[in-house]
């Protein structure tokens, strides 16, 4: 294999990718313009970093490239689309089942985000779901019936405010 597929491609014998390539002002503005509208044209990129489109096309794709930028979605306003209730769970697991845990999570209807983490429990789970009785469902039957959690606490979320500004309509 040659050395410049390699260093695209990582090393293949130890899984590991290339370190990401530095990103600079511009770089970060247009993440900053993207993470509030990921629908934004290239020229509105351009026009409001103040480079060529062509320049703006070429970083997006290079952000792309290098996964800084993972994909482009939809802020959702789980109430209004019939998930109304929202909790945070924390888990503790078996040591080194992780994967294991990580996997069986990300089957769960409403799971949103998972995260492991250091501190007083090991995981930390983001769900929706449309009430509170399908959340208690989801806790005291689907997640404490996997084996490799030892314990659960569930935090419910009585209000949302993204860190753009946004937040979902009070009722």
């Amino acid at each position: 294999m040659a050395a410049e597929q390699m260093a695209e491609d990582g090393d293949e014998r130890t899984g590991q990718e290339p370190p990401p390539r530095p990103l600079d002002a511009i770089d970060r503005d247009i993440l900053r313009i993207l993470e509030a509208d990921g629908r934004a044209s290239i020229r509105t990129v351009a026009e409001r970093v103040h480079v060529s489109r062509a320049n703006a096309y070429a970083r997006i794709n290079r952000l792309i490239e290098d996964r800084v930028i993972q994909g482009f979605g939809a802020r959702i306003n789980h109430e209004r689309a019939g998930q109304g209730a929202s909790a945070y769970i924390t888990l503790k697991i078996v040591q080194n089942s992780w994967r294991t845990v990580r996997e069986q999570l990300q089957e769960l209807p409403g799971a949103t985000h998972i995260a492991l983490v250091s501190g007083d429990f090991d995981v930390l789970l983001l769900v929706h779901a449309p009430d509170n009785r399908t959340l208690r469902e989801l806790v005291l039957t689907r997640l404490q019936s996997i084996p490799e959690v030892l314990s659960t606490r569930t935090l419910l979320v009585f209000e949302e405010t993204d860190l753009d500004g946004t937040a979902p309509p009070t009722p």
